[in-house]
């Protein structure tokens, strides 16, 4: 059966768009039945148009506290039934409700070699620390800190002359890779959690 996902961006959407361009060659087995944002000045928002995705906006500003924020968009979510919930730069911490209620179904891509280079400024943090490789990681969502289990990462290497940018660039690059092919597995129903590690079934 073909699954249903949600794409949750904050953003420009980059990652969002090579999820697109993934579906659109059918190497992802599922139908992206939503993008949903917290910000509507996104640019995700213009590529979910184009690719003619409907769009959910719960805007963090409209909302007086952070829990009726997070009551709204577990709401939102609820309402798309997603099989799967993709975190493609979502810039918030998600609360506890909504973790658990999609405990095993949400994934989220980060731009580091996880469990180094946690939260923001991971490419800053790589550089300050020196590391000869860096990279991103896919990971199931749990209720810490970028601490889920580990689906897939891919690495760069850090040259002499990176900056923070050109160091993100190029992990870009390899996250546009990395984020298709786990939402791929997922779907495939090739992915299983035990204990800290995720078994990807051949």
């Amino acid at each position: 059966m073909t699954k249903r996902i949600v794409v949750v961006v904050s953003g420009r959407g980059s990652n969002f768009q090579a999820i697109i361009g993934a579906l659109q060659r059918g190497a992802i087995p599922a139908d992206c039945v939503a993008l949903v944002t917290d910000n509507p000045k996104a640019y995700a928002i213009e590529r979910a148009n184009a690719a003619k995705i409907p769009v959910v906006i719960v805007d963090y500003g409209a909302y007086a506290t952070r829990e009726l924020y997070e009551q709204a968009l577990l709401a939102a979510l609820k309402e798309q039934n997603p099989d799967l919930v993709v975190l493609a730069g979502y810039m918030r911490i998600l609360g506890s409700a909504i973790v658990r209620e999609y405990a095993g179904k949400m994934i989220n891509i980060h731009p580091a070699l996880l469990p180094s280079f946690t939260g923001l400024h991971a490419q800053r943090q790589a550089l300050e620390h020196g590391v000869k490789l860096a990279g991103c990681t896919v990971h199931f969502v749990d209720e810490s800190l970028d601490g889920g289990p580990i689906i897939l990462q891919r690495c760069v290497r850090v040259l002499d002359d990176d900056d923070e940018d050109t160091l993100a660039n190029r992990i870009l690059i390899q996250e546009h890779i990395a984020l298709p092919e786990a939402v791929r597995l997922f779907c495939e129903d090739r992915l299983t959690i035990e204990g800290r590690s995720v078994k990807v079934r051949m």
